[in-house]
């Protein structure tokens, strides 16, 4: 009993540690690099902040550049605005390859803030559902409807409880936004289109042929559900069960790491000594409490980005409070939000020369991907013994609905060290393929049995995308490959070897229990 209150005591200890991570690290955007409309931030006459558009071609890793990034713009990167086209790149293979199965993670959608700014009004945003207010999605309303039938659904407790629509027209503290919804609306018919012409799903898929899993917050239980009604071709709740993930790391029955969390408390200790040595940025906490009449550490305990991101996002004047007889007031102003997303960009960069956050993330997202990992090897294996799939009897689909500090350890985890943080509604996608038969009958010409095994191993292939763009070769298992042999897509074996023992190589160990127990020195 004593052994297992302590873990408990952990667990509640990491998670309040993650919490405070994601609100110092949030709104470090990633670009797609598809063909978008670009938004340009623009102020607008009545004091609001408007976007125009043009067109433009961001780079997931942005090409060198000679000037600073423009932390406004970076700023409605993160907000991923549906107002605009976008190509997604999943589903894209060489002629004749077959599509197995498609692993998904997702960030969930807008969000109102977890924070309000003392003595300033929380932002006026209505969170009921209405086709008739923007942005909308010509599946909203039919969506809305499915949600009033999630009784016939089958829930993994405590997610029976929760709310499957968000419902306040004033909208509570971490609710999901119309925008939010529209978001993962667009995000589910992206994808089944992408994947439409491999018959990934019949139109009577079958219950196995799914995994939905969510963390227990409204909002991740709601964006799973608008993607997966895009994306099905026929929602129907009586197939579908929807799991619960009570850790935001996904890491189920394997959570207990001691030395994750000392790398998470060191890369705390980082970020807040980058933080106290920005002159710039305390003079700008100081000028802004002196507006609202708060002292600077009642102003910095209120996480004022995060307000101040959702009035951007929404296109809403900055908070205000009327000037007092000792001289406190007046309005918050873009030039304040700046500083504090250059400083967040700057902590970005030195994140990654540190290190500190990668070897969290390594330990963070083992279970995670060793799941993954585990499930395209059951597949890879029945390829190779020479066995299709049987209809409906396989899981084809994953669906994992989280948050920016699930996703943003992926990336790093999976050496995508570039990659800013996720914004609203991020998708990371991981697909596997099997290459063409023609291939295989080359293949049966070799010699004996295991070198002839050992090919057809390596006719599986895996392919990770991030918000549409294929960076497979950008992982740190893909990107030694030669991808312009024969073969072009990234070996399913990197992958296994990665996620078994090669990923640890980063914290001197060879096994995620020795990484996570051995003793410190």
């Amino acid at each position: 009993m004593l052994a297992r209150n302590r873990f408990l005591l952990l667990v509640v200890v990491g998670g309040a540690a993650l919490a405070i991570l994601s609100l110092s690290l949030q709104f470090l955007n990633l670009i797609p690099t598809t063909p978008i409309v670009e938004e340009r931030p623009f102020h607008a006459a009545d004091g609001g902040i408007g976007v125009a558009v043009g067109k433009s071609r961001k780079r997931v890793f942005p090409q060198p550049h000679t000037q600073e990034p423009n932390p406004i713009f970076e700023a409605y990167g993160y907000c991923n605005i549906p107002n605009r086209t976008e190509q997604a790149w999943e589903g894209h293979s060489p002629a004749d390859y077959k599509l197995l199965s498609v692993h998904v993670m997702i960030r969930h959608g807008d969000r109102y803030p977890l924070y309000s700014i003392p003595r300033t009004k929380r932002p006026a945003i209505d969170c009921t559902l209405s086709t008739s207010r923007k942005p909308s999605h010509p599946l909203l309303d039919p969506f809305i409807h499915h949600m009033g039938l999630g009784g016939r659904g089958h829930w993994e407790s405590p997610l029976g409880s929760v709310p499957r629509l968000p419902s306040h027209s004033a909208c509570e503290m971490g609710e999901l936004t119309q925008t939010g919804v529209v978001q993962h609306l667009r995000n589910g018919q992206l994808l089944h289109h992408a994947y439409k012409q491999h018959s990934l799903f019949p139109s009577d898929w079958a219950p196995r042929q799914i995994w939905v899993e969510t963390t227990g917050k409204s909002r991740t239980l709601q964006s799973g559900l608008a993607f997966l009604y895009g994306f099905l071709p026929d929602f129907d709740w009586t197939k579908l069960t929807v799991r619960h993930q009570w850790s935001t790391l996904f890491c189920s029955s394997a959570c207990d790491c001691p030395a994750r969390n000392r790398y998470l408390e060191e890369e705390q200790r980082r970020q807040y000594q980058l933080r106290a040595a920005d002159t710039e940025l305390e003079r700008t906490y100081m000028d802004m409490a002196r507006t609202l009449g708060l002292p600077t550490r009642q102003l910095r305990a209120a996480n004022p980005i995060d307000s101040l991101l959702c009035h951007l996002c929404h296109g809403l004047s900055f908070p205000c409070v009327p000037i007092g007889d000792s001289g406190a007031g007046g309005c918050l102003t873009m030039e304040q939000f700046a500083v504090i997303r250059r400083q967040q960009l700057d902590d970005e960069v030195h994140r990654r020369r540190a290190g500190l956050y990668h070897k969290y993330a390594i330990l963070a997202m083992y279970p995670y991907l060793n799941r993954t990992a585990a499930k395209m090897e059951r597949i890879a294996k029945s390829i190779e013994a020479g066995r299709e799939p049987r209809s409906g009897g396989e899981e084809v689909f994953t669906l994992s609905s989280a948050h920016d500090v699930t996703v943003a350890p992926l990336l790093s985890a999976l050496g995508l060290e570039e990659a800013r943080f996720p914004r609203f509604a991020a998708r990371i996608v991981f697909e596997l393929w099997k290459s063409p038969s023609m291939i295989q009958g080359q293949v049966k010409k070799r010699g004996g049995k295991g070198e002839k095994s050992k090919a057809k191993y390596g006719e599986t292939f895996i392919r990770v995308l991030y918000n549409g763009e294929d960076v497979t070769f950008h992982t740190s298992f893909c990107r030694p490959h030669d991808r312009h042999v024969s073969q072009p897509l990234c070996p399913l074996k990197n992958f296994l070897s990665f996620v078994r023992r090669d990923m640890f190589s980063v914290v001197n160990a060879t096994s995620y229990k020795e990484a996570c127990y051995r003793r410190p020195g």
